[in-house]
């Protein structure tokens, strides 16, 4: 696997991507807008024909300049077991803490067991804390196509690399 930064041609494939894993989906444009606008903050996991086969979404939040927020984690099913979303959590940690980013944040539902032993084990190996806390509820979310959204807790974990010293500022 080659991980990358997408390219607009990439926002087709993470959408199917989202959908055959059952993510939330927005709409096609969203990810091709999102792999032009936010392509030095996402990645994509390349197999050995170029295929997507996983990709992370996130950016550096405006008003909090130290913190990346990652949006989305899809892997295709063929690919699970192979620890891809580790690899490019590792990848946006290590190229975003050269960048002088302390925190990672994410948004995952209270049953998502998966997505919280991933953060907690990034967190471990980094030797840093994870703060978890509610940050939207049912009814953050309008109910659609009768379908619920269940709540989403925000994970904060950090701080991420060395602390800055003062020629830094």
């Amino acid at each position: 696997m080659r991980l990358t930064h997408p390219s607009p041609e990439d926002g087709p494939h993470m959408w199917r991507l989202a959908g055959e894993t059952g993510m939330d989906v927005n709409s096609p444009y969203a990810y091709t807008l999102w792999c032009r606008d936010f392509a030095a903050t996402s990645v994509v996991a390349r197999d050995a024909d170029g295929r997507v086969a996983a990709y992370v979404t996130g950016y550096v939040r405006p008003d909090s300049p130290d913190t990346y927020f990652l949006w989305q984690v899809a892997v295709d099913s063929a690919y699970r077991g192979r620890r891809l979303a580790r690899r490019m959590l590792d990848f946006i940690g290590e190229t975003f803490a050269e960048q002088g980013l302390r925190y990672l944040e994410a948004t995952v539902t209270p049953d998502n067991k998966a997505s919280r032993a991933l953060f907690a084990s990034f967190a471990r190996d980094l030797g840093t804390e994870t703060e978890w806390s509610p940050l939207f509820t049912e009814e953050h979310f309008p109910a659609g196509g009768g379908e619920n959204h269940d709540p989403e807790d925000l994970v904060r974990i950090g701080p991420i690399g060395p602390e800055p010293t003062a020629s830094d500022d």
